[in-house]
C-alpha cells in the first residue's frame, strides 16, 4: 500500500505546489494504483472525472485483500500475538485515515496534536510510526511514555516536571538537565518553561516533535491544571511570536479519557486548541486486508461477516482474533465458541476489563443496565465506558456495547 499512501500524502502536502493540480489528476493516480494492484495495464487516461473511480478502487482493494497471496506474511515468523505497540515496520499494521491526519499535522508543524481513542485502538503504534516518518534533517523527535512514570513522580509538580525534563534530555541527548538550572525561588512550571525555552529550543537549530503517550495518567493529579495550563501557554506564546522559540515545538499527546471531565477551565486546556486526530475502528475492507496479510484464514465473505459480528471493528480484537485463527488453524465456528470463554482466546483481555469494572461500582452498574436493555447513562458514565472501549456511540442515547463479544461476556458476569 506504499503507492496509495504516497497518493494520500501528496494530497495532504503542506506545499500547494506539490499537491495534485486537479481532482481529475487524483482520480488518474488512484486508477493507476488500482490497475497496478489488480495486475492490469497502466491507465493511459480517459474518463478523468469518472464518478465510479473511487468505487472501482474500493472494489479492487476488497478483491485483492483476499486474493493477493504476495501480500501475506508467514505468521510463524511473527513476534507473537499482537499485544501492545507494533514495530514500525510490521506488516500487520493497517494505515488508517488517522495516520494521514497525524502526518499532515506534523508536516505543518502544528503546535499541539491530540491523538484520542479508547484503550487498545493503536494510539502508541500510530505515534511510533508518525515519529519514525518525521525523523530527518531539521527535525528531532522525542517520546515520553507516562505508563513508565513512577507514582512518586506524580506527587508534586516539581518532581513531575523534572522527570519529564530528564526524559526529554535523554531522548535528545542533551548535556544540561533541569536540575542543573532549577531555581527553587520560582514555581515548577516557570522553571520547566525556562529550561525548555533556553536549554532546548533556543540551542537547537532543528524543530522538535515531543510526543506524550498515555497523558491520562496526569488527569488524576491535583496539579493537572498547572501542567496542562502550561502546555496551553506554549500554544499561545507561539501564536503571539510566530518567529520565537516556541515555533520550533510540536507537542503531540495521546489519551483515552475525555479531558474535559478533568480540565474544566477552557482557558487552561490545550485540548480545545490542538489538531484533533481521532482513532476509528476497522471497517469491513480493513478487516479483509488484515485477513489477507495473515494468509486469509477466513476463506469467504460469509466467514468475514461472522468474524466481524463477534469482534466488531475493535483493532485489538480483530488483530488478535486473526492471529489466533491463523496460528491455531481454527474454523470460524470454533472461534465463535471459544472467543467469549473465561480462559479462551480473549480471556486475559476480558478479565482485565471485568476487573476494571469491579473497581468502579458506578460504571459496573451503568454497563449492566445497558446490557439488560435499561440504559441509564449520564455524561460521566457514558464517557467513562467509551474511554474504556466497552461501548460505542456518540451520545448517551446512541450508546451500545462495542461488539457482540462484550455483550455476551459481560451479560454473564454483571448479574
Amino acid at each position: 500500500l506504499e503507492a496509495l499512501e504516497a497518493i494520500c500524502m501528496r494530497c495532504l502536502n503542506k506545499d500547494p505546489a506539490k499537491r495534485f493540480e486537479s481532482a481529475g489528476e487524483v482520480a488518474r493516480a488512484l486508477r493507476q494504483w488500482a490497475n497496478s494492484a489488480a495486475g492490469a495495464a497502466p491507465d493511459q487516461g480517459g474518463s478523468e472525472g469518472d464518478p465510479k473511480v473511487l468505487l472501482d478502487v474500493r472494489n479492487s482493494r476488497r478483491e485483492n485483500s483476499s486474493a493477493d497471496v504476495t501480500a501475506c506474511v508467514d505468521v510463524s515468523h511473527s513476534s507473537g500475538p499482537p499485544m501492545g505497540a507494533l514495530p514500525v515496520d510490521s506488516e500487520f499494521y493497517l494505515v488508517r485515515f488517522a495516520d494521514y491526519e497525524f502526518r499532515s499535522a506534523v508536516d505543518r508543524r502544528d503546535s499541539i496534536i491530540l491523538v484520542r481513542g479508547a484503550r487498545q485502538m493503536g494510539k502508541t503504534s500510530l505515534l511510533a510510526r508518525g515519529l519514525a516518518a518525521a525523523r530527518g534533517p531539521g527535525v528531532r523527535v522525542a517520546l515520553a511514555d507516562f505508563q513508565k512514570i513512577r507514582a512518586d513522580d506524580l506527587q508534586t509538580p516539581e518532581r513531575l516536571l523534572q522527570t519529564m525534563g530528564e526524559w526529554l534530555a535523554d531522548e535528545l541527548d542533551l548535556d544540561v538537565y533541569p536540575s542543573d538550572v532549577w531555581d527553587d525561588r520560582r514555581s515548577a512550571s516557570v522553571n520547566f518553561e525556562r529550561y525548555l525555552r533556553r536549554e532546548v529550543l533556543k540551542k537547537s537549530p532543528d524543530s522538535i516533535i515531543w510526543a506524550l503517550d498515555e497523558v491520562d495518567r496526569l488527569f488524576a493529579c491535583p496539579f493537572r491544571s498547572e501542567v496542562f495550563g502550561m502546555f496551553r501557554s506554549w500554544h499561545n506564546a507561539r501564536a503571539l511570536q510566530p518567529s520565537g522559540p516556541w515555533s520550533k515545538l510540536t507537542l503531540a499527546m495521546a489519551y483515552a479519557t475525555e479531558a474535559h471531565l478533568f480540565i474544566t477551565d477552557p482557558h487552561q486546556s490545550p485540548f480545545n486548541v490542538g489538531t484533533q486526530v481521532t482513532m476509528q475502528d476497522f471497517n469491513r475492507g480493513q478487516i479483509a486486508t488484515l485477513n489477507a496479510r495473515y494468509g486469509s484464514p477466513l476463506r469467504s465473505e460469509a466467514e468475514l461477516k461472522r468474524f466481524e459480528r463477534v469482534v466488531g471493528g475493535h483493532p485489538y480484537l480483530v488483530s488478535r482474533g486473526l492471529y489466533e485463527i491463523a496460528t491455531r488453524s481454527l474454523k470460524i465456528e470454533h472461534f465463535e465458541k471459544a472467543a467469549g470463554e473465561d480462559v479462551g482466546l480473549f480471556g486475559d483481555h476480558l478479565r482485565r476489563l471485568l476487573a476494571m469494572l469491579n473497581q468502579d461500582d458506578v460504571l459496573r452498574q451503568a454497563f449492566g443496565e445497558l446490557l439488560r436493555g435499561r440504559p441509564r447513562l449520564n455524561v460521566e458514565t457514558f464517557y467513562g465506558l467509551r474511554s474504556a472501549g466497552l461501548i460505542s456511540g456518540d451520545s448517551t442515547e446512541s450508546a451500545q456495547p462495542r461488539c457482540q463479544l462484550y455483550a455476551r461476556y459481560f451479560s454473564r458476569h454483571l448479574q
